[in-house]
């Protein structure tokens, strides 16, 4: 037998995100949904050698520079999986409004496609803007509200890994039945909406599975799950540091999300040259990259078994600070006042009243950290909350955007290719802010801690915003039908101006991003506790589902001539955002160590602590 050794410790982590603890094992180890440890083959002690490996002194915290450690392959093959799923969504569903909107091509095959050397633009349906919103609003809506149930599934019944396997099945129908809707004969004979609607919410069934689970499983595969003194090869000593790990992983993912979204260029010319059918055919043969990566990893992953009580376990916390407290304490101002408002439904509390014997000690399954863990989880929930307001900025306004690139000179150029540039701009900029930028601010003792990145993040929303309003001007001012500029059928049809000015519509908000989305899922996965990480990432998935149904309410605006006036809104509101997050969350980085090492050295049923020997499973296979 080949027995190997995991060295579970745990600390707080560094300036950013401190504390992180994504499962007990040590480098290269892979937990089962059982609970059986594979593949760990060295602890941080063996790598380092005797003086590297140990925890860094008070000192040495405060003047060492934080570094990520290196990011176990088996999560860059997860990140793959993300990248055939959201290739597959997004080529999707970025040629949705087109579908749509606009009816077939005068002169085209049939399909959808545009004669050759028109100013056209690919189309189907014909049902108009607004139904385009409507329908794709609620797609979106769909899409990240499901994730709730697919994260709560996932903690508490089937794990992260089966989740992502029965999303990819039922995502694979989806492309089936899409692609059936975008036949030439099903268009031509007005059947294609009913598959259409099919399969976009069977779409977003898959999606809602396997989105609330593929980060936090990424995350899980941090090899450092304390902070540890490592020395370079040019001799410096550095902190390896959980924090900086997790979020550099998550950088990772985000790149691999938008190296899929970036195949819409693909799809958005296949719609123009061939037409929607093989579009969505694209996208579908790029999926089934997903079953063949989710195969080959599957004995390699670290896995935290799924708790079936913990999501009950929450609601009755809730239930019992409710019962105690009431809603007065909740507005309640003050620190003590805070602490008083979670502290009624400790156990210890509990039992110092006498109130477990009121259903029984059994009723009360939790712990003091659990309680303490839920209040850290509902604190981050508060600035999840201003996350829909910025999804507004970035994409929530994509119609619009379509049709006003609809109403400019295209030069032959899909008019909804531009919105790759939102992903382009991202593939370009992740690399920088995690191998260049941020070390460098590390480097230098700044921390951009993440409300700060936040904020920083909504003023750049505001400048997009209002460049978008000034654009939508001009293109009105220049239109040969004036404010009516998005059904012209005057002269040339278009304003003189050219597509490539919306370019900026879809770099700024790409930029902003990067500060806003990711800190937000590094803020998930750190304070979520650590039973909980799919939903509470779901909770964060799930303001992009608030965000579609605010769209949906203002849809019946988004007509000319008052296209200006969602841009101006959605620029006062992301910029009165970021100044209330600064006002109201700027001290929740100061004790952000203490906060988020509440629980991780709880012991998780189906997980071992301490020192755990186990058998590697490929070694056995061998021997056998």
């Amino acid at each position: 037998m080949a027995n190997q050794q995991i060295i579970y410790e745990t600390a707080a982590g560094g300036e950013d995100l401190k504390g992180v603890l994504s499962t007990d094992i040590d480098e290269k180890g892979s937990i089962n949904e059982k609970g059986v440890a594979f593949g760990a083959t060295r602890s941080a002690e063996d790598e380092f050698g005797d003086e590297d490996g140990r925890a860094p002194t008070e000192e040495e915290r405060h003047t060492l520079r934080l570094v990520a450690a290196h990011i176990p392959w088996t999560a860059f093959i997860i990140c793959l999986v993300e990248f055939a799923e959201r290739a597959s969504y997004y080529g999707c569903s970025g040629l949705f409004n087109n579908f749509i909107q606009r009816p077939l091509p005068e002169g085209g095959n049939g399909a959808g496609a545009t004669p050759k050397g028109s100013q056209l633009t690919p189309g189907a349906l014909g049902l108009g803007l607004q139904a385009a919103s409507g329908l794709t609003k609620c797609f979106q809506f769909l899409a990240y509200t499901i994730p709730i149930l697919g994260g709560i599934i996932a903690d508490t019944k089937w794990g992260k890994f089966k989740t992502i396997c029965v999303g990819t099945f039922v995502g694979f129908v989806a492309h089936v039945v899409l692609v059936i809707a975008a036949i030439p004969s099903v268009i031509a004979t007005g059947h294609a909406i009913a598959p259409f609607v099919i399969s976009i919410i069977i779409l977003a069934f898959a999606t809602g599975f396997i989105k609330a689970c593929i980060a936090p499983l990424i995350a899980d595969q941090s090899p450092v799950k304390r902070q540890q003194i490592k020395t370079l090869p040019s001799g410096e000593k550095v902190i390896v540091d959980p924090g900086i790990t997790i979020q550099s992983m998550l950088l990772v993912y985000y790149w691999s999300v938008n190296i899929g979204a970036f195949t819409q260029i693909a799809t958005s010319y296949a719609e123009k040259l061939v037409g929607f059918w093989l579009a969505w055919l694209i996208p579908g043969i790029i999926y089934m990259i997903m079953p063949l990566c989710l195969w080959y990893v599957r004995h390699r992953l670290i896995f935290i078994p799924p708790q079936g009580s913990v999501v009950l376990d929450a609601l009755k916390v809730i239930k019992t600070v409710f019962s105690g407290a009431g809603m007065k304490r909740l507005f309640a101002r003050g620190a003590d006042a805070k602490d008083n408002f979670w502290n009624v439904a400790k156990p210890s509390n509990l039992a110092q009243t006498g109130q477990l014997d009121v259903k029984g000690a059994a009723w009360y399954s939790w712990d003091d950290d659990f309680v303490d863990e839920l209040r850290r989880t509902a604190q981050a929930c508060k600035l999840f909350m201003w996350a829909p307001i910025f999804h507004l900025a970035a994409g929530g306004l994509d119609s619009i955007v379509n049709s006003m690139g609809g109403a400019m000179v295209t030069d032959g150029v899909p008019n909804d290719l531009f919105g790759n540039f939102n992903p382009l701009s991202l593939i370009v900029l992740i690399p920088i802010m995690n191998y260049g930028v941020y070390p460098f601010l590390r480097k230098h003792h700044i921390n951009f801690s993440p409300v700060r990145r936040i904020v920083f993040g909504f003023l750049l929303a505001t400048c997009g915003m209002i460049y978008g309003a000034i654009l939508q001007w001009k293109v009105y001012e220049s239109s040969p039908c004036g404010y009516n500029a998005s059904d012209c059928d005057i002269g040339t049809t278009v304003s003189p101006l050219r597509i490539w000015l919306q370019v900026p519509l879809f770099v700024i908000p790409a930029a902003a991003e990067i500060f806003i989305n990711i800190t937000m899922y590094e803020v998930s996965y750190t304070r979520a506790p650590q039973r909980m990480k799919g939903l509470v990432f779901a909770i964060v998935l799930f303001m992009s589902a608030i965000s579609a149904a605010i769209t949906l309410i203002i849809t019946p605006a988004f007509s000319d001539p008052n296209l200006i006036w969602p841009f101006v809104g959605v620029a006062g509101a992301c910029f009165v955002s970021a100044i209330l997050i600064y006002i109201f969350f700027r001290d929740m980085d100061d004790n952000e160590g203490e906060v988020v090492a509440i629980g991780t050295d709880r012991k998780i049923e189906g997980m071992d602590s301490g020192t755990t020997t186990f058998e590697d499973p490929e070694a056995a296979r061998r021997k056998d």
